[in-house]
């Protein structure tokens, strides 16, 4: 500050009959605050000016305040609340940036704030996960569109499932949910199913086909979807997912076979296990027991339906079999080499699942490497 403040400095301020010029002065007296130098006196007397400033009569005063203050951390808590409480035109600079204000400050905004304010919350970097669980809780739609496409708010698995339970009918939620960079694979799993059910319902009405046609479309959409979000998921998530998808009547033995038959070992065990209520360590050694009969056992604890067992057995034949080698293209060989055994029992298979396997025996096929190009990967250089 150039100047030291004075008491005098107060009383001209707040003489000052034209709004124009005191948000002008209230603009400066804000920026001395929030520059660095200042002494204790002048910070304690600048803080007083503002604390003046915060109850002007005029808007445009207060909100020059907000504006100027947002960023200073010298600003009192006690000021920072009257501005995020006034009115839109003066708190929204107060409510998107001030680290003055508390996590409990934010919650009670959303609370009680209009929707612009609960925006502005929303739209500020590093929210916690409570605040987050606020504006979901209790944040009208547009403000958990812009939580959702915060990059840098912390939101809990909880709160996710929340959003999804409250927002089940909105698209933008939805949507801005999906382009998060990252969801906890149950909550994945959850919208995967109702962007389902929403192709459903839009194939039935739009193209006019019958409910059954649609269901069995949307199924094997969901199923593909569901196995590509398992890929890379770490043991707690994938017995997380398995457990809901079973709570929930979606881990069905069409998706435990399609998982098996194209390389996702680690679903199928983790399905038996939780279908058979017994850990994932027992599920493993009884499914990989040499004479079959602890896959027999586990298969038929998990419930599983006796036409599919053959198919099972001969896919994790070929698991413990083939293995993977490491080798360029080992996936699609294994792939390959799986589909084709159980397609040899087609008639245990259910016509649909062979069509699937055909498909992507069909896609491996097309992608994998020939015999020459192959030998011409491995030989010698020169």
């Amino acid at each position: 500050m150039a100047a030291a403040l004075s008491s005098a400095d107060v009383a001209r301020l707040m003489a000052e009959p034209s709004p124009d010029v005191r948000a002008e002065l209230a603009g400066k007296v804000a920026a001395d605050l929030s520059a660095n130098g200042l002494t204790p006196t002048e910070v304690r007397l600048a803080q007083d000016i503002v604390r003046a400033l915060a109850r002007d009569v005029e808007e445009a005063v207060r909100a020059s305040l907000s504006r100027a203050l947002r960023h200073s951390p010298n600003l009192p808590r006690d000021v920072a609340r009257k501005l995020a409480n006034d009115v839109e035109f003066v708190a929204l600079p107060m409510l998107a940036d001030s680290l003055v204000l508390t996590d409990e400050d934010l919650i009670e905004i959303v609370r009680a704030g209009s929707s612009l304010k609960q925006e502005a919350v929303a739209s500020r970097p590093n929210l916690t996960t409570t605040v987050s669980d606020a504006l979901i809780t209790h944040a009208e739609e547009p403000a958990v569109v812009v939580l959702m496409a915060n990059k840098t708010a912390s939101i809990a698995e909880d709160s996710l499932h929340r959003a999804v339970t409250r927002f089940a009918d909105s698209d933008n939620v939805k949507q801005a949910m999906v382009l998060r960079e990252s969801l906890p694979i149950t909550v994945a799993e959850r919208m995967v199913t109702m962007v389902s059910r929403a192709l459903q319902s839009h194939l039935v009405k739009t193209h006019d086909l019958a409910p059954a046609t649609a269901a069995n479309i949307v199924l094997t959409s969901r199923e593909h979807a569901i196995i590509r979000l398992s890929t890379g998921a770490s043991d707690d998530e994938l017995r997380h997912l398995i457990s809901q998808m079973h709570r929930n009547g979606r881990l069905t033995p069409s998706l435990i076979l399609r998982a098996l038959c194209t390389g996702d070992i680690a679903f199928f065990e983790a399905a038996m296990a939780v279908r058979s209520d017994i850990p994932v360590e027992n599920a493993q050694i009884l499914i990989h027991e040499r004479g079959r009969r602890g896959l027999t056992a586990v298969y038929r604890k998990a419930g599983m339906p006796d036409a599919l067992f053959g198919a099972v057995r001969a896919a994790v034949d070929v698991v413990d079999e083939l293995k993977f080698d490491g080798e360029p293209h080992d996936l699609e060989r294994f792939r390959a080499r799986v589909i084709s055994r159980v397609l040899t029992l087609v008639e245990t298979v259910d016509p649909a699942d062979a069509d699937y396997l055909v498909d992507k025996l069909g896609d491996v096929l097309v992608h994998a490497p020939s015999a020459e190009d192959l030998q011409r990967e491995h030989a010698p250089a020169g």
